[in-house]
């Protein structure tokens, strides 16, 4: 069998692109530098643990803690944004609304080696600054915090402010996760 001239090119310019599409991304697998390595996967709740950092700051009717967050899993994870919290009376039950969002804050991803922690500017406004009706103020009993991106929490004790008993005022204010601890001179 004889292959004509114009079969042959044919063949020839397939075998190329063929060859092309093989080599294009082996060489760029090669290329000389580090390869990215994956990040870490997301912390769940049930890796951390939150805790409030004392002592607070006091500005303008709000009153400013540091809620840190532990990684106490035997493994690396990453935090991403910001936690989920709201007030909880003796029940667990939510009081108030949740925390609203501090967009003043750079929201980066962070890794938390084992033991590590991070902080979040957690700011708690005063519920007798606003009238009865749209507050109806109460004493809380702690804090419930939901990782970021997670939908389990945790309660953490903290009796130490009122919240209001209803939805309304937004008393609490939260940043997203930054990197280290909020409390000067503490290592974890």
């Amino acid at each position: 069998m004889k292959l004509s001239p114009r079969l042959i090119r044919r063949v020839s310019a397939t075998a190329a692109a063929v060859a092309a599409a093989v080599l294009i991304p082996a060489v760029a697998l090669a290329a000389p530098g580090r390869a990215a390595r994956p990040a870490a996967p997301g912390c769940g709740q049930a890796q951390l643990q939150a805790w409030i950092g004392l002592p607070a700051s006091a500005a303008a009717g709000t009153v400013y803690y540091q809620l840190e967050i532990s990684n106490i899993s035997a493994r690396t994870c990453t935090l991403l944004g910001f936690p989920g919290v709201s007030a909880v009376d003796g029940n667990g039950t939510q009081l108030g609304s949740p925390a609203q969002r501090d967009h003043s804050y750079p929201v980066r991803l962070l890794t938390l080696a084992r033991g590590a922690t991070a902080h979040v500017e957690l700011g708690i406004g005063t519920a007798e600054n606003y009238p009865v009706p749209a507050c109806h103020p109460v004493a809380a009993s702690g804090l419930r915090v939901f990782a970021p991106g997670d939908f389990r929490s945790e309660t953490i004790p903290f009796p130490d402010f009122h919240a209001c008993r209803t939805a309304g005022p937004k008393l609490l204010i939260v940043s997203p996760v930054l990197a280290g601890t909020g409390i000067p001179h503490f290592s974890h």
